[in-house]
């Protein structure tokens, strides 16, 4: 069976939002219906909605469910731009951290190209957190004329959290909202929206044993956002649609569970991560951690650079050894690029090309580290026989290199 380290992708559905989902499937309702079978569906969700705000430290009314993450970030960033132009033409910059999730930067580009915001790309020191100083800068520099602030509380990539409350603290005098993209933080460490001072955070259901196709943007109560789609007028008319009930339950269910346990196993995450780090240190001496460190790093998270690798040669090799990884990096129209990520904490090219990100979960064991670490020699060796020539064919010559050496195993 495949060893699987790529839990920040998707994890797998938790026993008990497996239990809660297949319950509901069962059942029949639109809970905007008002006969029983509906108002049975609108219990449901209502329940959901209350849990997971407890989970988050919300209030139920500031939970809006959505889709995603994806759907979450779109809501929140062009929903914020809109309402704060509209109330304010000059409101036109958006400030954004240069390692956001394509969900915001490819949405903060958009409303660039599309509806005339004036984009501040906030950069990153080496360890991929945003420089305080810059902020403050641009926020005094003109803060009539900001529209939002968005930055995610913790990489996807390379598994760095950053400074929310400070972020937050920097932008609330001058009334501006801040949206995080909280969807790998959410479950992994301690989220409180409440606490946290945020006007909108974005999670999604299968980063945390939730099923795919579920997510929610808390959204302070008295925020305003334009709504991105129109319809039923549903979730507080900011996101209409027909609720899916039972992901929506299954999403809340898997919520309680993980916050219900955080502590004890954000320490056992941490331990087991830390083993793969020293793992993989000794075994490929010159491979180079990347992301913040200690605390300041999701338990969960261990992204290196492999001097001489093609990532997507490496997680080839890996992958036929049954070790299932990933490089982190976006991939257009199968051409393989070097992660923005990695380009904004200050690597080249040929370095960020090299890179493998190894993410663990609530099914992680100490077996799945030693499964790693007993392939990931080989597999290095061989991916930097193929090299980091031709970049647009690096699977193939992966490939090639493991039909080569197929008499002996990885």
């Amino acid at each position: 069976m495949p060893v699987y380290l790529d839990h920040a992708a998707t994890t797998p559905l938790s026993a008990e939002a497996l239990a809660v989902m297949t319950r509901e499937l069962a059942r029949t309702g639109n809970p905007s219906s008002l006969h029983g079978a509906g108002r049975r569906a609108r219990r449901a969700v209502e329940e959901a909605r209350e849990m997971l705000a407890a989970a988050a430290g919300a209030h139920p009314s500031e939970v809006i469910f959505t889709s995603g993450g994806t759907e979450a970030d779109n809501l929140a960033v062009k929903g914020l731009f809109w309402a704060r132009r509209d109330e304010d033409p000059r409101r036109t910059r958006v400030l954004c951290s240069a390692v956001e999730h394509h969900a915001v930067l490819d949405t903060v580009e958009w409303l660039e190209r599309h509806e005339g915001a004036d984009v501040v790309w906030l950069p990153v020191d080496e360890s991929g957190t945003v420089q305080l100083e810059v902020l403050q800068r641009e926020i005094e520099r003109d803060p009539g004329s900001i529209a939002l602030v968005t930055i995610m509380w913790a990489n996807n990539e390379v598994g760095t959290i950053q400074p929310v409350a400070e972020i937050v603290d920097l932008a609330k005098p001058h009334g501006i909202p801040v949206h995080s993209d909280a969807v790998q933080a959410f479950g992994s460490v301690p989220v409180d929206f409440r606490g946290s001072g945020l006007s909108a955070m974005s999670v999604s259901g299968h980063k945390l044993g939730g099923p795919v196709g579920v997510g929610a943007l808390f959204l302070g109560r008295a925020v305003k956002l334009t709504p991105v789609q129109h319809g039923g007028g549903q979730e507080r008319d900011v996101r209409s649609g027909t609720l899916d009930t039972p992901a929506i339950a299954a999403f809340a269910a898997a919520a309680e569970s993980v916050t219900g346990s955080l502590a004890e196993e954000r320490e056992r995450l941490s331990a087991l991560r830390d083993r793969l780090i020293d793992g993989v240190r000794a075994a490929v001496p010159d491979a180079v951690l990347r992301g913040a460190v200690g605390e300041g790093r999701l338990p969960g998270n261990a992204h290196f650079t492999f001097p001489g690798c093609e990532g997507d040669s490496l997680l080839f090799l890996l992958d036929l050894a049954g070790v299932e990884s990933s490089t982190g990096s976006a991939c257009t129209a199968g051409v393989p690029r070097p992660s923005h990520v990695l380009l904004a904490m200050g690597l080249d090219e040929d370095t960020a090309r090299g890179a493998q990100r190894f993410t663990l979960g609530h099914s992680s064991t100490d077996a799945d580290v030693d499964s790693l670490l007993k392939a990931l020699p080989e597999a290095c060796s061989r991916a930097r026989q193929a090299g980091m020539a031709g970049h647009e064919s690096s699977i193939q010559t992966a490939a090639t290199v493991a039909r080569q050496g197929s008499a002996t195993s990885l």
